[in-house]
């Protein structure tokens, strides 16, 4: 099955199924370095730890995509994956760890601003959060600019996994009606059991058919 923008093997069990994987590059500053702009792209955004590179491991079936790193914050530029020849994954620097100087923070909102608001191919974000935890002022300082800039946003609620069973279904409430957000909007996620996994690959294969927001 091949969808319109040629999103090749999605079937009815697995929605996002990758054949083809490569990594384009870094962009390190506004205006620097970056891949063509001639295929959707997806971003991807979280803090340093919220387990943004296993997620990406999981999403894509591979154990190396994003390096699993005992630094959070290690990651400092823009990455760029193409899929399958169809769009592009973007895994933008994760945000909020405290042991990054403040100077290099500094460095980084520009940059993640700057490809948020400008990239034209850009068809909406994956906002990562950590399901055991409240969200950051961080983490609702994004959702804020994701808003304001217009972005169809996703949502995932990720290491449920560490959360008694039996609370997951009311944590995933609380967190989902205290940021505002439509249940739709909100997946449940663990990189550990994969629960979640198919759902976000349709979801991101949705975004990825969809048109850009920008021009709409």
């Amino acid at each position: 099955m091949t969808t319109e923008t040629g999103i090749e093997g999605a079937t009815r069990e697995d929605p996002l199924v990758v054949r083809e994987l490569a990594f384009l590059g870094g962009q390190a500053a506004p205006g620097g370095w970056r891949p063509p702009e001639d295929l959707p792209e997806v971003a991807f955004s979280g803090r340093s730890n919220v387990g943004k590179s296993s997620l990406l491991n999981t999403l894509v079936r591979r154990k190396a995509l994003a390096r699993v790193s005992q630094t959070p914050g290690k990651t400092r530029e823009i990455n760029f994956f193409r899929v399958n020849n169809a769009f592009i994954l973007v895994d933008l620097p994760g945000y909020g760890y405290a042991r990054v100087s403040k100077q290099i923070r500094a460095q980084w909102r520009p940059l993640i601003e700057a490809y948020l608001r400008h990239s034209p191919q850009l068809r909406g974000v994956v906002q990562l959060i950590d399901a055991r935890r409240e969200p950051m002022p961080d983490d609702i300082a994004m959702l804020d600019f994701l808003a304001d800039v217009g972005a169809p946003t996703i949502v995932v609620l990720t290491k449920i996994d560490k959360l008694p069973r039996r609370e997951v279904p009311s944590r995933v409430a609380g967190i989902t009606a205290a940021l505002g957000l439509d249940p739709e909007q909100v997946i449940p996620f663990s990189a550990v059991t994969r629960e979640g996994r198919d759902d976000l690959a349709a979801a991101v294969a949705e975004l990825v058919a969809g048109p850009s927001w920008r021009t709409a």
